[in-house]
């Protein structure tokens, strides 16, 4: 059976296509039209996915979508109504796209499906998931278990924004569900919003933030924000709030909560205050999590806990639920917002209509590492360097990687540009920014000359796996960047007994291990496992810069700058490469240096 889910009209969307209960491609639309968080149908990624398969539409036995937008209009209708007179502009705004558009959502996937000039495919095969079904299928069934609790946390999802469901073999099902306005994912995007980031970009921003503050704020939340139970479930304060009427995040009363001010522009300096209202948000949400998965693990019994849903990217948070020990595993979808709903529908179709679970047979996930986008061949490579006069040099693999460990152990900054593109935020070896994780320049050399961002965000480092434990207080494979832990006590450097603790942004200057550009002000990493199996070049990389330093971790970061998205092709590779301060660019095994470039 093939089936292709997809996720769109809202916010990042993207294809998955499964083939026998393989997980043949999945690739977000932002990577191909190079517009971020692009919300359209995503032709280029069906495209993709039909290519990287091999068929046409005529093939294509069933087509899923990550979304009921019907009961998402009642959900709008509904809330518009509540808060009535308030929104009445958003909702005169709101409902002409929805009838015009939004409400024929089948018409617009079949439309441009068949325009697609790849086949066929008739109305017929078209079929909706509930949002959060679509995320706990992305969580449960390409996990390494055979059974879990499932716990789903985003923003609002028709109108469920908080799901605790259980799978076990070919079954998955929901159990629980806390429902639209009170959202963990709309309270942390309000202090998104009122921090100065934008809403469903910045939340990460926040977390980096945290560590810089204390939690001074986190009582007055609990107090004054919401109403949360021991058992995780809650309500909000939603006088302080006004997303319900479209208008935005949140309004005075909220402001008034921390001494009246307004929100922070987005040019306005970090002060200590911003730094603590982060941290509180953070630990409030920690806290929120524990007591939902505590309430999850006595209801289900499960020893295993799969997440997904956009507040599963929160992996400070997840560190931390890994370390209480509630569940003994834990494993989280690696796309879990909202572009991995598509691949989570065409999981749960598959399992609807053929009841056969495929568990990978050597006990890991069915991910393949993440790596299920688009590959490009050498001669594609060439064929552009040609066309832009670019000088280069094509190496063997057996003088590439020391080539390149070398670089980087001259704290050069490497673009790194490999096989096939990951699926999902992080950037995960394939479509890479790497360097030095001993260099104490490194951190702001890649925030402010490479990434030009902002100068408090932290880098996560890769490792090989056989030497995580070796580095980070992580007994657990973490191949996708969604587990933070501490730096092992005997790489951390002290301060000198006289020395006393910069405060706020200037923690950012201080060494704090032997490998700083990747240890967080806290003491801690987002951490990568790099394994052979998953991802031979890329461990073959970090064992030469081992071999040449004694150092098995590099600084990862995505292949980007900021607002635009992880680069897909060699064209886009080069583009970024060129328009950066990088030192280096290597597409497959061809390596360009900027010095020669015109």
């Amino acid at each position: 059976m093939i089936i292709l889910g997809l996720s769109a009209f809202y916010h990042d969307s993207a294809a998955a296509l499964l083939q026998d209960g393989v997980l043949v491609a999945a690739a977000q639309e932002e990577r191909f039209t190079r517009r971020k968080w692009d919300h359209n149908l995503p032709v280029h990624a069906i495209r993709y996915c039909l290519q990287q398969a091999g068929i046409t539409l005529d093939q294509v036995d069933l087509v899923g979508f990550y979304d009921k937008p019907l009961i998402t209009f009642d959900r709008l209708l509904e809330t518009y109504l509540a808060f009535a007179p308030r929104g009445f502009d958003s909702f005169m705004r709101a409902m002409p796209v929805w009838v015009k558009d939004k409400l024929l959502i089948k018409k617009r996937i079949l439309d441009g499906l068949n325009g697609l000039d790849l086949g066929r495919i008739g109305e017929e095969k078209i079929q909706f998931s509930f949002h959060h079904h679509a995320h706990a299928a992305s969580a449960f069934f390409p996990s390494p278990f055979e059974r879990a609790a499932v716990l789903v946390l985003d923003g609002v999802g028709e109108w469920a924004t908080t799901s605790l469901g259980r799978g076990a073999g070919s079954g998955l099902e929901l159990l629980q569900e806390l429902r639209f306005p009170h959202s963990l994912g709309m309270l942390y995007s309000a202090f998104t919003c009122y921090l100065g980031f934008r809403v469903n970009d910045g939340e990460y921003k926040v977390m980096g933030l945290a560590p810089y503050g204390e939690p001074v704020y986190a009582e007055m939340i609990r107090e004054a924000l919401i109403d949360l139970k021991e058992d995780g479930s809650f309500r909000l304060n939603m006088a302080c709030f006004d997303y319900c009427t479209g208008a935005t995040m949140i309004n005075d009363r909220f402001a008034a909560l921390f001494d009246g001010l307004p929100p922070r522009a987005s040019h306005e300096p970090l002060t200590r205050r911003h730094m603590n209202l982060a941290r509180s948000i953070q630990v409030v949400s920690e806290e929120i999590i524990l007591r939902l998965a505590r309430t999850l693990a006595k209801m289900t019994g499960e020893t295993n806990l799969c997440m997904a849903g956009g507040v599963a990217l929160n992996c400070v948070a997840n560190g931390r639920l890994l370390r209480s020990g509630v569940f003994e595993k834990l494993w989280i979808q690696p796309s879990a917002g909202d572009a991995g709903a598509a691949l989570g529908v065409a999981f749960a179709l598959d399992q609807i209509h053929t009841r056969t679970r495929r568990l990978a047979p050597d006990g890991g996930d069915a991910m393949q590492g993440g790596y299920l986008g688009p590959e490009y061949p050498e001669e594609e490579i060439r064929r552009l360097l040609r066309r832009h006069g670019a000088p280069h040099q094509e190496l063997s693999d057996e003088e590439l990687f020391p080539v390149v460990a070398a670089l980087l152990a001259r704290e050069q900054i490497v673009g790194w540009f490999q096989g096939r593109m990951e699926f999902g935020p992080r950037a995960l070896g394939n479509r890479s920014i790497l360097g030095d994780a001993r260099s104490t320049r490194m951190q702001k050399m890649l925030n402010l000359k490479i990434k030009y961002r902002e100068s408090f965000r932290p880098f996560a480092p890769a490792v090989l796996a056989e030497r995580a434990e070796e580095y980070f207080e992580l007994d657990t494979p973490s191949p996708y960047m969604l587990l933070v832990a501490d730096v092992r006590p005997e790489r951390r450097i002290s301060l000198e007994p006289s020395g006393q603790e910069p405060v706020g942004l200037e923690r950012l200057h201080v060494p704090r291990s032997d490998i700083p550009a990747v240890t967080h002000v806290d003491d801690s990493a987002r951490v990568q496992t790099v394994h052979q199996q998953t991802n031979p070049r890329f461990h073959r990389l970090l064992t030469c810069f081992e071999a040449l330093t004694g150092c098995g971790v590099l600084v990862n970061t995505s292949f980007n700058i900021r607002d635009e998205p992880i680069v897909c092709s060699p064209e886009d590779a080069y583009r970024c490469f060129m328009g950066s301060e990088m030192d280096a660019l290597v597409l497959g095994n061809t390596v360009l240096y900027k010095k020669d470039q015109a």
